[in-house]
């Protein structure tokens, strides 16, 4: 197959599974096109690949997870976080940063109140993953633990802190495990 055919029948349903990913127009497009420089590099071997769609759309997840990589933000220190009132957190921070996304301060006004609960040890780890978005090796290093200790670590906080949420409010899911909603009679948030 030659590269124009490659783009005609792919292009679009790689940029739509790129777009799912990162939300972001411009990223999504630098991705797909960075992945099509590699397909036209490797135009040979691609010649003997048996499945095209399923290789390009391993080269396309990993495009993106090199683009989470690649933007991620290095912490020289960890701070957790306590929150006394939401309302006065989520408007000082939105008087702060005008480029912290909403979720992120959604996320640390709402859930770091749970995580706040949870035992030191899970509590620090979850802070700093989560919230702080520190990768689980760098973690591991500060905390001067395994790798593997660290995954666990926050592997465990992440079900306690389901555990805490499931406790405050009856939550339904689907047979996939998504969240369909909220039994806001068992709410005791």
């Amino acid at each position: 197959m030659e590269v124009k055919e490659i783009w005609a029948t792919f292009n679009e349903e790689l940029r739509n599974y790129v777009m799912r990913r990162v939300k972001d127009e411009q990223v999504a497009d630098d991705i797909v096109q960075d992945i099509f420089e590699k397909v036209i590099k490797n135009i040979r071997k691609l010649n003997t690949v048996e499945n095209l769609q399923e290789y390009l759309y391993k080269m396309a997840r990993n495009a993106v997870v090199d683009s989470f990589r690649s933007k991620k933000l290095k912490f020289e220190k960890f701070t957790p976080y306590k929150v006394d009132s939401p309302t006065t957190f989520l408007n000082e921070n939105l008087e702060e940063s005008n480029t912290e996304s909403l979720n992120n301060i959604i996320s640390k006004c709402c859930i770091t109140p749970f995580i706040n609960k949870l035992p030191a040890k899970y509590r620090d780890a979850l802070m700093a993953s989560e919230i702080n978005n520190m990768s689980q090796k760098e973690l591991a290093e500060h905390l001067n633990i395994s790798y593997s200790g660290a995954k666990s670590r926050v592997q465990r906080g992440r079900e306690k802190l389901k555990n805490l949420l499931q406790e405050c409010c009856n939550f339904e899911h689907d047979n996939y495990g998504n969240l369909i909603q909220k039994n806001s009679e068992n709410c005791s948030c």
